[in-house]
């Protein structure tokens, strides 16, 4: 059987298992008397708008109502929580969280107890996290330099945390200082593991985050602030270098190996380098605009008519493949929407904004299920565990991005959900990765909570509250 042969025995096969899928779902409508009307969540809206979800429905789980008992808030849809909220309590938010004071005061004492963690695993050189601790099923991580970009990725991560914070002790002085050190030393040297392993890029975009921060920490001499300005500029020209050649970043190029990366980029990586380069044009650091108007193509030609992306622009030709759904997509929805915003993409409304927030908080069963399993993509919807607190994190920066008197009911829930997931010693963590993972996780869900504050007046007042 010749190719063209095999094409069509597979397309009348295809066609024969479409065919009896369609008889199947008619018959369990006429069964079950389904109403075959759209979920307003998930319906997909015409290419250019926002999906149709009215503003009753938009807010409609933050509503002091009644909570119906449902298939959708079953304990069996959270397997690593408490579970929904119970009929009677206000919906999405636990009973002894009603008071403004009594919730923030719970996610202030969430960030003292992750500091602390955060400075209890602090390595002797300044930096965060290792090599160690592997499981016996790892990601594709050549040595050394997988884990050198690795390593600066989570001390870029960890030292924002720290700083966002807004924690001040001794303590947490020497700790940010010994980290300022690790980065200014190490960075410079930082490069793709292997032609075919660029996890570089994670390293060069969370570093410029920390780095950002730590330019404005009080008391740095003029030298200082030269060095750390010259090690940003440095980061951004090495990320213009990795460039995809059809633009955006890939932290995989398994296609040629080329000295500029042929692999296909990834929206979500793509969109945490656009976020960092943005924060950088905010402080002065001239970006190429080349690049970006590159990036922002990438992402847009993955973008789906409901802001849902594809994970990368390979699976182009596999829109609906489970992945790239919108529950696959909820990790990434935060961060690309975030990134085309920023970027001045009109298309990117408040309602676009909210209406992937509710999501990840209706829908968060679907991301928890991947949380702490230990293979990638082996959850429902191929989501894998690190993605969890990466999307919580990219949701807080999306609050930024909406009118100060809406956020609030997006803070309450994002609160509820990291505060319950804190682990015993402080940390959050969502995959078995070497021994980065506590680090950050806890570095997200710190950055997620700081954006949970409704002032940092009533911060401050919760603050006292707990201690």
């Amino acid at each position: 059987m010749n190719f063209w042969e095999y094409r069509k025995s597979e397309s009348r096969w295809l066609a024969v298992r479409l065919g009896v899928l369609a008889t199947l779902v008619a018959w369990i409508i006429g069964q079950e008397g389904l109403s075959g009307e759209a979920d307003p969540v998930t319906a997909v809206a015409g290419p250019g708008t926002a999906s149709p979800i009215v503003e009753d429905s938009l807010h409609r789980s933050f509503q002091p109502v009644e909570v119906e008992r449902s298939a959708a808030t079953s304990e069996e849809n959270y397997p690593n929580s408490s579970g929904p909220p119970q009929t009677g309590e206000t919906s999405g938010v636990v009973a002894e969280w009603a008071a403004p004071r009594e919730w923030v005061a719970a996610s202030e004492k969430a960030i003292d107890r992750g500091v602390a963690f955060l400075l209890a695993r602090q390595n002797p050189n300044g930096s965060w996290g290792s090599a160690r601790n592997t499981k016996g099923l790892n990601i594709y991580a050549p040595v050394p330099g997988a884990h050198h970009a690795f390593r600066a990725a989570v001390t870029g991560l960890c030292v924002a945390a720290i700083l966002e914070s807004g924690r001040q002790s001794p303590e947490v002085d020497q700790a940010v200082t010994r980290a300022q050190e690790w980065l200014l030393r190490e960075l410079p040297h930082l490069r793709r593991a292997t032609p075919d392993a660029i996890y570089n890029i994670w390293g060069h975009a969370y570093a410029i985050q920390g780095l950002l921060r730590l330019l404005d920490r009080p008391g740095l001499s003029e030298e200082q602030k030269l060095r750390l300005r010259e090690l940003i500029t440095s980061q951004i020209d090495l990320l213009r270098r990795y460039e995809v050649v059809d633009g955006g970043w890939a932290y995989y190029d398994f296609k040629i190996g080329t000295q500029r990366p042929a692999g296909a980029s990834t929206s979500f990586l793509t969109a945490t380098v656009l976020v960092a380069l943005h924060e950088a044009r905010e402080k002065g650091f001239e970006i190429p605009s080349d690049v970006i108007a590159r990036a922002i193509a990438s992402i847009k030609r993955q973008q789906k008519p409901d802001f849902t992306y594809l994970y990368t622009e390979n699976f182009r030709f596999y829109p609906a493949r489970p992945i790239n759904r919108p529950a696959g997509s909820l990790g990434r929805s935060q961060a690309c929407n975030l990134a085309l915003r920023l970027w001045g993409d009109e298309q990117i409304t408040d309602t676009v904004l909210e209406n992937w927030l509710t999501r990840l908080i209706e829908r968060n069963g679907w991301l928890d299920m991947g949380r702490k399993r230990p293979i990638p993509h082996e959850a429902w919807f191929q989501i894998a565990g690190y993605f969890f607190y990466y999307g919580h994190y990219y949701a807080g920066l999306c609050l930024e991005q909406l009118p100060p008197e809406k956020r609030e009911p997006y803070q309450r829930e994002l609160a509820q959900i990291l505060v319950r997931l804190q682990e015993s010693d402080g940390s959050w963590w969502d995959f078995p990765f070497y021994d980065y993972h506590q680090q950050y996780g806890t570095a997200f869900a710190i950055m997620t909570l700081v954006r949970c504050r409704p002032t940092q007046a009533e911060a401050r007042l919760a603050v006292h509250t707990v201690h």
